[in-house]
């Protein structure tokens, strides 16, 4: 894709129902509240808590947040992953560790994949994340549908749960958007310079590197000169990009030429 594909003002709608997030037994405030943030990062807003064991609300985890108020606002604290799970109708288990648990087990793109489709029927779907130290245990996994674990270092696999939200939901959100980005940098506030800009301005460096003898042995002047060009047209200039390059090398010739006139004065006055 050019680097001056055109800018897009709105992001494309999102039609599929966002996953829950369930967080079972938190220890830590700050752990709530930068899970928040990881959500509110990809547009989701259902976050759900299983026990926490500090209580709730939580200043902490507010704070935390970063301004993601409105996923804070709206969470929902519950008695057992029996029920904070229940309105739901597909779940993942988030886990790093194999068990004896005979389930699907997917990777957060797969997963995302199933959960926009599920989300884009109306079904409500959600992510099943476990403790800080310990995760989940094998009854909880029985509760959900498929397994999703991360593609982590097996000697290094415990995440962060904001980490493991900030996956799961930055890989739903690509899917659900199609990976559509929020912005992208416009062809008509930066259009790409033409091809006889472009050799003007090699010309004029070109004359600037000959009077500063840079091509030696004049021989290999014609190689060094294809590689300069090849050097810049791999870049794709703008007309901005040329114009300010073209400053650069007149500025140079005149701090140049400037130098010249001080060395003359001084031997004149010697």
């Amino acid at each position: 894709m050019s680097k001056n594909a055109n800018i897009r003002e709105e992001s494309r709608a999102i039609t599929a129902k966002p996953p829950a997030v369930i967080l079972c037994e938190p220890q830590l405030g700050e752990n709530i509240g930068t899970a928040a943030r990881a959500m509110a990062n990809f547009g989701l807003v259902d976050l759900r808590i299983v026990n926490p064991r500090d209580g709730w609300p939580s200043e902490k985890a507010r704070a935390a947040a970063s301004r993601a108020d409105h996923v804070i606002d709206n969470v929902q604290v519950f008695d057992s992953v029996e029920a904070a799970i229940a309105d739901l109708q597909f779940v993942f288990a988030t886990t790093a560790r194999s068990r004896e648990v005979p389930k699907p087990v997917r990777g957060p793109d797969e997963a995302a994949k199933k959960a926009v489709g599920l989300g884009e029927n109306g079904n409500a779907t959600g992510y099943l994340f476990g403790r800080e130290r310990w995760g989940l245990n094998n009854e909880e996994i029985a509760l959900a549908d498929e397994i999703v674990t991360l593609p982590v270092d097996p000697d290094f696999a415990s995440l962060n749960i904001a980490q493991a939200v900030l996956v799961c939901s930055y890989e739903w959100r690509k899917i659900a958007c199609s990976g559509e980005l929020p912005f992208l940098v416009s062809e008509e506030e930066h259009p790409q310079a033409k091809k006889d800009d472009v050799v003007r301005f090699f010309e004029h460096l070109e004359s600037a590197l000959d009077a500063a003898t840079f091509f030696r042995p004049p021989e290999r002047r014609p190689h060094m000169v294809r590689t300069l060009r090849n050097i810049f047209q791999k870049a794709e200039l703008t007309e901005q990009e040329v114009r300010a390059l073209r400053g650069v090398i007149a500025s140079l010739e005149d701090r140049k030429s400037r130098a010249r006139k001080d060395r003359g004065s001084s031997e004149d006055k010697n």
